[in-house]
């Protein structure tokens, strides 16, 4: 997707909420900016599940902590896109950020499980089966640009749980 003539640069260093939605710069990849700024989701979500794991209710907290992100990517991707002059820049990345969150909801930490949700996401962000697809399309603003990688982490979460289920089962 190319930008127009008129769009202007993010501004990073200048500006927290371009910071934010372009993924601390990995947005900015020329290449599969989606993928790199879900890499870049990653480190933070074994911060967040390590600082977690100390309290007496980690999946409470991290629920909070993902609902929290979503809530704020609305906005953050909203603003984003309104001083850019684009919806849905390629370099936002919020958006990726919060749909791994949800991927990994509940699903162990360890390495294999986190490439696993990685992987899967990524299927279901790119492939955009029905109703993510829809979504993509049909859905405007700030919502319109998280909601369609909100439902790609809710599909992929089920996709994981439901792998954990026939591991144990089996």
């Amino acid at each position: 997707m190319a930008k127009p003539a008129a769009t202007p640069p993010p501004a990073l260093l200048r500006n927290p909420v371009q910071l934010l939605a372009f993924g601390f710069g990995s947005g900015l990849s020329p290449v599969a900016p989606g993928t790199v700024g879900t890499l870049a989701a990653v480190p933070l979500f074994l911060l967040v599940d390590a600082l977690l794991a100390r309290t007496a209710l980690p999946l409470l907290w991290y629920t909070l902590f993902v609902l929290a992100t979503a809530v704020a990517g609305v906005w953050i991707c909203e603003r984003a896109s309104q001083q850019l002059r684009v919806h849905d820049h390629p370099g936002i990345v919020w958006d990726e950020f919060v749909g791994y969150w949800i991927t990994m909801w509940a699903v162990p930490a360890g390495w294999m499980w986190v490439i696993i949700g990685f992987v899967v996401f990524r299927v279901y962000d790119i492939a955009k089966p029905w109703p993510i697809g829809a979504l993509d399309r049909r859905v405007g603003g700030g919502f319109g640009i998280m909601v369609d990688d909100m439902v790609a982490g809710v599909m992929a979460c089920i996709t994981l749980h439901i792998a954990l289920w026939l591991m144990a089962a089996g």
